[in-house]
């Protein structure tokens, strides 16, 4: 009888372990091959080898990179090594990067690891730098004064929060004001591996100002990268492990209500929108599993999706660059300034292309 239950417990725990396991494939895009889309005018951006995996640019062609990220389960080819933020002139013929020199007394730069930015441009033309950071794989949010002449980033506030414990991306709305993404509910990295696996769906989107911190929105199997309307009226969420772009209402009481979804045959990271269009940039995974699971062998692709008219009954999405790997190692991130776009990556190298 004993033998029996075992024997019966042993089973359900293999049905239940395959049944996941496909489910789990499935959510990574596990079997896709990528079909290369090409664009003739690209060049890899000298200074950038350990990854940009977010980037921003400002309406006068400044463009901030999160550079050197180390995140759990994901490679890096400097983990020993502080991240840093980049900053490219794209109105220079020939662009390059230089590293933004960080100051502030409270600030450690020794542990700063940089994941999601925002901006957010004040009445008076001051512009902040709000980072994701990652100092001993915790979340905080660290607010930056940009100064332009210096070449700078005056440090001014280390934001923690309860409810910020899985810190991915965030969109500014003020100064000390943001959405930002969780993009796991627990914070033990062995839970954590477990509620990937088990597609738990249990992460979310956290309103944050210094009076008042709530969620906002929930129920996301890997709440991703996020960002916002031109008007300001809609938050885009990109849920990586679903495949889905959300698109929400925003309220003036910070709340968001869902509107509707877009389906992507893609793992979607991080959002950009361009200030002039509307269009939607996105960053993407085309085979998540090369992503957590790193062969150089076999490394993995990426994937830059515009999306037209996403309010629309029947948006349009064209694959603007796709390819395997042999050029980039898993795009994050893509955005557009004048005929021209930056690519980002995880932990690999960054692409700068004249469309």
């Amino acid at each position: 009888m004993v033998k029996l239950l075992v024997l019966t417990l042993l089973g359900l725990g293999l049905a239940f372990f395959r049944d996941h396991r496909s489910s789990y494939l499935a959510r990574m895009n596990a079997s896709r091959e990528i079909k290369s889309v090409e664009l003739p005018n690209c060049k890899l951006i000298k200074g950038i080898e350990t990854g940009a995996e977010d980037l921003e640019i400002l309406p006068n062609g400044l463009a901030f990179f999160s550079a050197g990220l180390r995140y759990p389960g994901v490679k890096s080819f400097e983990p020993d090594k502080p991240g840093k933020i980049l900053l490219m002139d794209m109105n220079e013929e020939d662009p390059t990067v230089l590293e933004l020199k960080m100051t502030g007394s409270n600030f450690d730069a020794s542990s700063f690891n940089p994941h999601g930015i925002s901006t957010f441009t004040d009445e008076d033309n001051t512009v902040y730098l709000l980072v994701v950071s990652h100092p001993d794989f915790k979340s905080t949010v660290e607010l930056f004064k940009f100064q332009e002449e210096e070449k700078s980033l005056l440090h001014l506030k280390t934001i923690r929060h309860e409810l910020l414990p899985n810190l991915n991306d965030l969109v500014a709305v003020g100064r000390e004001h943001f959405y930002a993404t969780n993009d796991h509910y627990f914070v033990d990295q062995y839970l954590r591996s477990w509620e990937l696996y088990l597609g738990l769906a249990w992460s979310n989107v956290v309103y944050y100002s210094p009076d008042d911190v709530r969620v906002v929105a929930s129920g996301f199997d890997f709440a991703n990268g996020i960002s916002m309307s031109p008007d300001r009226k809609y938050v885009y969420i990109a849920e990586l492990l679903a495949h889905k772009i959300h698109v929400y209402e925003k309220h003036a009481n910070w709340t968001l209500t869902p509107l509707k979804s877009l389906d992507c045959d893609t793992l979607v990271d991080n959002i950009s929108v361009d200030p002039v269009t509307g269009d939607l940039w996105v960053g993407c995974h085309p085979n998540g599993m090369k992503i957590f699971s790193y062969d150089p062998e076999n490394p993995p692709g990426s994937e830059v999706l515009q999306i037209q008219n996403i309010l629309a009954e029947d948006p349009k999405v064209t694959v603007v660059y796709a390819e395997d790997g042999k050029v980039l190692h898993g795009s994050t991130v893509a955005s557009v300034y004048k005929g021209k776009m930056l690519v980002g990556t995880v932990f690999q190298k960054a692409l700068y292309c004249e469309l």
